[in-house]
């Protein structure tokens, strides 16, 4: 298959429209041809006129660990071009920025949850190319998490820089469908075309969303693998918590523990209260210690989430109600545990993480409800889903 990087190189009738114009990119570590060149240089490589680079969180290098560290602006070394942070002084483009070219491209290799912020970026970006009169092309990536919708649809007045709209936590589309979804949504008055991936087969094994011939590049630090882009919908509400998510370690985002839990004990309560939702992945108990971040040098019991191998279920896989279930099991057995984490998150100073990463307070409440039962997540959560699958239908290209 071929990803819209590669089908731009490729092609020069695609590339036509931009000859004779200024050209930005929005890149990251994972922005690579085939062949692992990054699009910065085989983008220059056809003679086009590369003006600007833009980089989103973590950077246009990826070097930045955890959240909310900024990146600054400066030069590239190698061709002179102007490179702004999208997650520095500003998080929209500036109007001295936007002057810098007449068409961005945004290649950025995305994991499918709408917490993961390169997804507000691009909205960010279309607001403002439709504020100046700029092109955005999206050359398309897969989605490694695949088509599945999962999760709460973000409450009115809970936006946020890891919440740009309306969208369940996993909303199964790419950049390029949700660029189309994000224009109709919002009314965008703007110049939009996605160069699309020829043969991409979300469906399919064994990869369900990433071509498993193609080699995996962390679009973020924390992000090191497709097992990690899989559970990432569930295990981003551990950002929220006290329970470590393996920050600090080799496999962050795949887990979670803390020196003051049974972890064996936790996953019995979790088959106890709701075994469905354990389908499709396997559960490991294990002990880390984090090298840095929540619990650094402290021996955890934890869990490690499989969805992989085996015993994965691409269908039944439900990460954010597995990683729900995890908490309403620690409620459960620790009754008075500590568990949200009460510190500003992505800048939102006024409300507690947890609500913040879920769109509003309901995950929570039904998480310290002794009485909710799993039926009564799914009686908010079924619906928006629902929805969620009509909404985006129109906007799908593969």
């Amino acid at each position: 298959m071929k990803f819209g990087i590669d089908r731009l190189l490729d092609e020069p009738d695609l590339r036509k429209p931009l000859e004779g114009k200024r050209v930005a990119l929005l890149a990251h570590p994972a922005s690579v041809t085939a062949d692992l060149t990054h699009s910065i240089d085989a983008l220059v490589a056809t003679g086009l006129n590369v003006s600007a680079v833009f980089g989103p969180q973590h950077g246009v290098r990826g070097d930045l660990q955890d959240n909310m560290m900024e990146s600054p602006d400066f030069t590239d070394p190698t061709y002179g071009m102007p490179v702004f942070s999208l997650y520095g002084e500003v998080r929209r483009p500036t109007g001295q920025s936007m002057g810098t070219f007449d068409t961005i491209l945004i290649d950025l290799q995305d994991v499918g949850c709408r917490i993961y912020t390169f997804v507000t970026t691009l909205l960010y970006v279309l607001e403002a190319a439709a504020e100046h009169g700029k092109s955005v092309w999206v050359l398309d990536r897969p989605n490694p998490a695949g088509r599945p919708i999962e999760g709460l649809t973000l409450r009115p007045g809970w936006e946020s820089f890891v919440g740009a709209g309306p969208m369940p936590m996993r909303h199964g589309m790419t950049l390029g469908e949700m660029g189309h979804w994000f224009i109709d949504h919002f009314k965008l008055d703007v110049e939009y075309r996605v160069i699309a991936m020829e043969g991409w087969q979300p469906d399919a094994a064994p990869g369900f969303g990433w071509p498993p011939e193609r080699p995996w590049i962390n679009p973020s630090p924390n992000a090191a693998n497709v097992n990690m882009a899989r559970a990432y919908a569930g295990t981003v509400m551990l950002e929220g918590t006290t329970l470590s998510e393996g920050r600090g370690t080799t496999r962050p985002l795949e887990l979670f523990g803390a020196p003051d839990i049974d972890a064996r004990a936790v996953i019995a309560e979790m088959r106890r209260n709701a075994p469905q939702w354990l389908d499709g992945c396997t559960l490991r108990d294990l002990w880390f210690q984090p090298t840095f971040h929540k619990h650094v040098a402290r021996l955890c019991s934890g869990v490690f989430i499989h969805a992989e191998g085996a015993a994965y279920n691409h269908d039944a896989f439900r990460p954010w109600r597995l990683q729900a279930l995890a908490f309403k099991a620690i409620r459960a057995l620790y009754g008075d545990y500590d568990l949200w984490r009460d510190f500003a998150y992505e800048y939102v100073f006024d409300k507690l993480a947890i609500d913040v990463i879920n769109g509003g307070p309901d995950l929570r409440e039904w998480v310290d409800d002794t009485a909710a039962l799993p039926g009564d997540l799914d009686s908010l959560t079924v619906p928006d889903e629902a929805v969620w699958a009509e909404v985006r239908r129109p906007h799908l290209l593969y």
